[in-house]
């Protein structure tokens, strides 16, 4: 009876255990086929939205940046744009997109800008979105025709209250930094006669003081650098923090007497809020690598860019602390709500 019993308590053992390598050996490549998901992240293409036209300071940034992550990592990435309303419509559909870690959004300074400006928003800043990396910045800079007898900012100014009706300044879309800055010149100057001439696009706006439509044109480095350097035309201050390399005679505005007067275009990469951690820490990883190498920093800085090679951290920082900035920017240029 005891032998029976002891054989019946051994068949059990061998059932359970045999249950249990079962159980395991289905259970292991379960596990395996998790991590070798993770593992192969991303598995399919990622897309990065730009809120803007394609040509623009922000589509050139991320072509160059999804380019070299591609090259990288030897996964799938295209820059989709999607213009229109300051940024307002692409920002808000990444907002909404399905947080997968296959969309993210590559946002300038109207991130932080619109909700100064705008009344309504199809999106919440501070939590339909987290930070992923910095990327490029390039500063704003005010040219004038090379034939135009203003040799810095005093100058044109004065030959602008000499001749009130005879000058305007042409800007990209309002909410744009150029925007703003021209906005704040003419503040600061006291140059309400000085109308601003607002185009659809910073190509657009160069081009009207290239052809004489206009006399002064406010907007980013990269479209305004050729005519610059071959002549065309003159560039009184950049808006950046320091110099431009290229342009050593160049004073910032700060230089050129008007303080606190900062405001480059920086671009920044952003993922919809619920995004998996292991998909923005990869994306995070993945971008500051390629910004890092000395090919990219020569390929943006040859197009008009300073890389800023910055995590997620220092990107959220940065669009959250500029949001009180413009705000005060916005009230001070007296600029109306959209």
């Amino acid at each position: 009876m005891t032998e029976s019993k002891d054989k019946t308590a051994l068949s059990r053992r061998r059932v359970i255990q045999g249950a249990g390598a079962v159980a395991a050996g289905v259970a292991a490549p379960a596990i395996l086929n998790v991590r070798s998901a993770y593992a192969a992240y991303p598995d399919r293409t990622v897309k990065v939205v730009v809120a803007n036209t394609p040509g623009g300071p922000s589509d050139l940034v991320g072509r160059m940046v999804t380019a070299a992550l591609q090259q990288s990592t030897g996964k799938t990435f295209i820059i989709e744009n999607i213009g229109g309303a300051g940024g307002n419509i692409g920002m808000g559909q990444v907002a909404k997109a399905d947080p997968d870690g296959y969309t993210y959004l590559l946002a300038t300074n109207a991130f932080s800008v619109n909700p100064a400006l705008y009344n309504k928003l199809p999106f919440d800043p501070l939590k339909d979105f987290v930070g992923v990396s910095e990327l490029a910045t390039t500063p704003n800079t005010f040219v004038v025709p090379a034939e135009l007898p203003a040799k810095n900012l005093r100058e044109f100014v004065a030959l602008v209250r000499a001749n009130p009706d005879k000058f305007n300044v042409s800007v990209p879309p309002i909410g744009t930094t150029p925007q703003i800055a021209a906005e704040m010149f003419k503040l600061r100057e006291k140059l309400p006669k000085l109308a601003s001439v607002v185009f659809k696009g910073g190509g657009d706006a160069l081009q009207a003081v290239l052809s004489g439509t206009t006399q002064l044109s406010v907007g980013s480095l990269p479209p305004a650098a050729a005519h610059i350097k071959s002549g065309k035309l003159r560039c009184l201050a950049v808006t950046g923090e320091t110099r431009w390399p290229d342009l050593p005679d160049v004073p910032t505005m700060t230089e050129a007497g008007y303080k606190d007067f900062v405001l480059a275009v920086d671009c920044v990469l952003l993922a919809p809020a619920k995004t998996p951690p292991d998909a923005v820490k990869w994306m995070e990883t993945e971008t500051v690598k390629v910004l890092s190498t000395p090919d990219m920093k020569e390929k943006l800085y040859k197009a008009g860019f300073q890389v800023r090679a910055k995590g997620a951290k220092d990107a959220w920082a940065r669009v959250t602390k500029e949001m009180e900035l413009f705000k005060t920017v916005v009230e001070q240029a007296g600029m109306q709500k959209l």
